[in-house]
């Protein structure tokens, strides 16, 4: 079986930092982090990552678990890394942020898990987005991911960042997006939270419907090394949504884990 593929970004910021990786939510890709990227670069070697079919991804021709993205994810970092690395994901990215923290402690110092929970969704749910996706592509999604990805006030109040984020989403692979949606069918890691070890962030948006403030909770009271950060003004695209505040509280927490 093929390994699914994913992409990095060639690192930008000093040499001598720990690697940031960054990873996006479904459908939409590393354009969410472009307003994080600066502050973060300052300090950190920052990497963008790519799920397959996404950006520069290759589109990916057979499934996987979110358990073999992980290990695929470990292995490029391993080699930009060898070890210390950090991560920050969005939804999907969180999800894979989990599994990295399980599967890979020593390759991570500490995750950032945003917009996320140690499951999204049941099965049917994401057996049924894949097929509708393969059916009537990701335009199809538009209208409703506009509704639910952004707080009340973020398209007027980033109407570039949320309308180009939409553009995104209709020009992701549909077999990239159905593949990966079939990928979180099968996540749930609530009960394995206990074995993660690393420090972990779970920051949540303060309107997001996808992963509220409970699945933030869950995460803490799970892992044996957690805390909480809620970001007012955001629902389930921080980073795109209000990048100042993601960027000060990724800081703040790198800072801690790394000192």
């Amino acid at each position: 079986m093929t390994p699914p593929e994913i992409a990095l970004t060639s690192p930008v910021g000093p040499a001598d930092r720990p690697l940031v990786v960054l990873g996006h939510s479904l459908g939409t890709g590393s354009l969410i982090w472009e307003n994080v990227v600066p502050a973060l670069s300052e300090h950190y070697r920052v990497t963008l990552l790519s799920l397959p079919g996404h950006d520069t991804a290759p589109v990916p021709v057979e499934p996987f678990t979110m358990e073999e993205l992980a290990d695929s994810v470990a292995a490029a970092v391993g080699d930009l890394a060898g070890g210390g690395a950090l991560y920050a994901g969005v939804s999907i990215g969180g999800a894979l942020g989990l599994a990295l923290a399980l599967r890979h402690p020593e390759l991570f110092a500490g995750a950032a898990i945003i917009a996320s929970a140690a499951s999204l969704g049941s099965a049917e749910h994401w057996t049924a987005r894949a097929a509708m996706v393969r059916e009537q592509s990701t335009s199809a999604l538009v209208t409703s991911s506009a509704q639910v990805w952004f707080a009340p006030d973020s398209i007027a109040d980033e109407p570039e960042m949320t309308g180009r984020i939409l553009r995104v989403l209709q020009g992701v692979s549909d077999e990239g997006y159905a593949r990966c949606a079939e990928a979180l069918a099968s996540y749930d890691l609530r009960d394995r939270l206990g074995e993660i070890r690393i420090p972990i962030l779970a920051m949540g948006g303060e309107f997001d419907g996808v992963a509220p403030e409970d699945r933030q909770d869950e995460i803490v009271a799970g892992v044996q090394n957690g805390r909480k950060v809620m970001i007012g003004g955001a629902a389930h695209q921080p980073p795109a949504e209000r990048a100042g505040a993601v960027a000060e509280a990724l800081l703040e927490f790198f800072g801690e884990v790394t000192r």
